[in-house]
C-alpha cells in the first residue's frame, strides 16, 4: 500500500521555542515511520517581515540542525529548504490567479499582522497563505499537522485544490488536517492566555530550544501563576495548566498523575521540577545541535539531497498544472 503524504514546515525567523518543539517538531518524529514526510524550512515565508540577510542564512541552518538534532532522519523523510525548490513560488503564481481577494482579506493572521505593522503592509503578507497552499499541494499531500491557528490556512489550501480541480480536471489531492492531541499548545509564560511565540516582546514569555539551563530555570521561576496555591489543571489557573502541559510532554506523565504527585506541594517546588525536566529534555537536542553546527558539510549534504528529492516530486505536479492551464511546455 502506498503511504500517505505529510507536509509541514517552520519559518527560520529567529530562535525556535519549546512551543515549536512540542507543538510541531517533536510530533513529526513519530510520523516518519508511518507516512511519506516532507519537512521544509520555509524561508520564502520568512521575508514577508524584513530580515537581515546574514541572519536569515544563519537561522535557516540552525533550524535544519534543530530538525536533525530533534530526531528527523533524512533517510526516512525529505528535509529541504523551501527556496531551493522553484516550484513553490511558481505554483503560487498560478494559485494566486484563482484566489479571491475577499477570502485572503478574511485571514485572521493577516488581520492581526496588518494591525501590528501598518508600515510593512506588503503584498507578501496578504498572499502568503497562497504560498502555504502551494507548499502543501505540490507534494500531493494527504495530511497536514495543524493547530487551531493554522486551520484557516489549510481550509484555503483545500478550497484552492477543489477550485482548480473543478475548473481544469482533477489535479491535486485535497489535504486533510492531522489534528494534534490536546495539551500540545504551549502558552506564554507571562501571558498564559496567548500562544508562546518567539516574537513576544517580553523575553520571559518564551523558552528557546537552545536556551541555556540557567535561563530556563530563571524564566520558569518567573512564570505567571495565581494565588490559589494548588497544582490543578483547569481554566481558572491558566499559568499552572500551561506548566503542567510542559511537564507532561517532557516526562510522559499524565495530567492526573502530576496533580496527585504535587498535591499539597507549593508552586515554588513545582516550578523547580518543571525547569529541571525541561533542562534535562532539551540537553540531548542541544548537544547534538552543537555537533551538527560544527559539521556544515553534512548539513549542506542533507539540504541538497532533500532539495533533489523535493524538486523531483514538485516539478511533476507543476508540469501537470502548467499543461492544464494552457502553458506550452518548454
Amino acid at each position: 500500500m502506498e503511504r500517505k503524504v505529510v507536509f509541514s514546515g517552520v519559518q527560520p525567523s529567529g530562535g525556535l521555542t519549546i512551543g515549536n518543539y512540542i507543538g510541531a517538531i517533536k510530533n513529526w518524529i513519530s510520523l516518519q515511520d508511518e507516512y511519506d514526510c516532507y519537512f521544509s524550512i520555509v524561508d520564502l515565508h520568512a521575508i514577508t517581515v524584513p530580515q537581515v540577510p546574514k541572519n536569515l542564512r544563519k537561522n535557516t541552518l540552525e533550524v535544519l540542525a534543530i530538525y536533525l538534532a530533534s530526531g528527523l532522519d533524512p533517510e526516512k523523510s525529505t528535509i529541504f529548504i523551501q527556496s531551493h525548490v522553484p516550484a513553490h513560488p511558481e505554483l503560487t503564481w498560478v494559485l494566486n490567479s484563482i484566489s479571491y481577494m475577499g477570502q485572503l482579506s478574511r485571514m485572521t493572521q493577516f488581520k492581526e499582522k496588518s494591525k501590528k505593522s501598518e508600515e510593512n503592509l506588503n503584498a507578501g503578507l496578504f498572499t502568503y497563505p497562497v504560498l502555504m497552499a502551494a507548499d502543501i499541494l505540490l507534494y500531493q499531500t494527504d495530511l497536514v499537522p495543524v493547530g487551531e491557528d493554522q486551520k484557516q490556512h489549510l481550509e484555503l489550501a483545500r478550497d484552492l485544490a477543489e477550485r482548480f480541480n473543478n475548473r481544469y480536471s482533477p489535479t491535486f489531492k485535497v489535504p486533510e488536517p492531522l489534528i494534534k492531541k490536546e495539551g500540545a499548545k504551549i502558552m506564554s509564560l507571562q501571558d498564559p492566555g496567548s500562544k508562546m511565540s518567539k516574537s513576544d516582546e517580553n523575553e520571559n514569555g518564551y523558552i528557546l530550544i537552545l536556551e541555556k539551563p540557567d535561563d530556563i530555570r530563571r524564566k520558569i521561576k518567573r512564570a505567571v501563576t495565581d494565588s490559589i496555591g494548588e497544582v490543578k489543571y483547569n481554566n481558572e489557573q491558566l499559568g499552572i495548566k500551561n506548566l503542567m502541559n510542559i511537564y507532561s510532554v517532557f516526562t510522559g506523565e499524565s495530567i492526573e498523575r502530576i496533580e496527585n504527585k504535587y498535591e499539597g506541594v507549593g508552586y515554588g517546588k513545582f516550578k523547580e521540577d518543571v525547569a529541571e525536566v525541561v533542562v534535562e529534555g532539551l540537553s540531548p537536542v542541544q548537544e547534538k545541535y552543537d555537533d551538527l553546527m560544527k559539521n556544515k558539510d553534512y548539513l549542506e549534504k542533507v539540504y541538497k539531497e532533500g532539495a533533489g528529492k523535493a524538486n523531483y516530486v514538485a516539478t511533476k505536479t507543476l508540469r501537470k498544472v502548467y499543461r492544464k492551464v494552457g502553458f506550452i511546455q518548454g
